[in-house]
C-alpha cells in the first residue's frame, strides 16, 4: 500500500466547486482521494491511498494518485508530491524485544 500526499493550489474555483470541496473535506487516505484545504479554499492537500502490486514503485503510485486528483476535475496546480511506501514502515511495539 502506498500513501500519496499532493499539495497544490486550486485555480479559479467557482462557488459550486468551492462548496463541493468544502462538503467532502477529510484528512483520511482513500483510493478516490480526499481534500483538506485552507480557509479560503485556495490551497489544498490531496491524500490518496494506492494498492501496491509486487512490481509497483513510488512513481507508479504517484501517477495513480495524480489520475485520482484529475478525476475530481478541479483546475489546479501541483506544488509537491510525496509518496510513502507502507510496506517499508516498521512498527515498534512497546514491551517487546526486537
Amino acid at each position: 500500500m502506498f500513501r500519496v500526499t499532493i499539495r497544490g493550489k486550486f485555480k479559479g474555483l467557482d462557488a459550486a466547486e468551492r462548496a463541493a470541496v468544502m462538503a467532502v473535506s477529510s484528512a483520511a487516505y482513500t483510493e478516490m482521494g480526499t481534500f483538506t484545504h485552507d480557509a479560503s479554499v485556495s490551497t489544498f492537500t490531496f491524500r490518496c491511498q494506492v494498492p501496491a502490486g509486487p512490481d509497483d514503485d513510488e512513481d507508479d503510485a504517484a501517477l495513480h494518485a495524480m489520475a485520482a486528483l484529475e478525476a475530481h476535475e478541479y483546475a489546479h496546480e501541483i506544488l509537491q508530491v510525496a509518496v510513502t511506501d507502507m510496506r517499508k514502515i516498521k512498527i515498534r511495539r512497546k514491551g517487546r524485544d526486537g
